[in-house]
């Protein structure tokens, strides 16, 4: 009943921009955080960028100063803004969010399908 909805990865050169998208829907109480994660080839998944429904934003280093973060919690919508794109940037991006389905219960994680976004010449 819970679905994140990812969209906005394609192929991209060096340098170029892009802008991930991705809506939670279904039957969600709260999302206490929202986020992106990529996973590349032979490589675990890592944290690119998470923001929390106060704002609060966290950047993996290697991203910092290039990708953005943002929120619009009236539509359940969480971006990625990438700038500055490098062909180390490639990979498979998941959206990630951890929400309460029913009030009184733990939160738990739900991921999207995954969008694929690469960087080359």
């Amino acid at each position: 009943q819970v679905q994140l909805v990812e969209s906005g990865g394609g192929l991209v050169q060096p340098g170029g921009s892009l802008r991930l998208s991705c809506a939670a829907s279904g039957s969600i109480f709260s999302i206490n955080a929202m986020g992106w994660y990529r996973q590349a080839p032979g490589k675990q998944r890592e944290l690119v960028a998470a923001i929390t429904s106060g704002g609060s934003t966290n950047y993996a280093d290697s991203v910092k100063g290039r990708f953005t973060i943002s929120r619009d919690n009236a539509k359940n919508t969480v971006y990625l803004q990438m700038n500055s794109l490098k062909p180390e940037d490639t990979a498979v991006y998941y959206c990630n969010a951890n929400m309460w389905v029913v009030a009184g219960r733990s939160p738990v994680d739900y991921w999207g399908q995954g969008t694929q976004v690469t960087v080359s010449s």
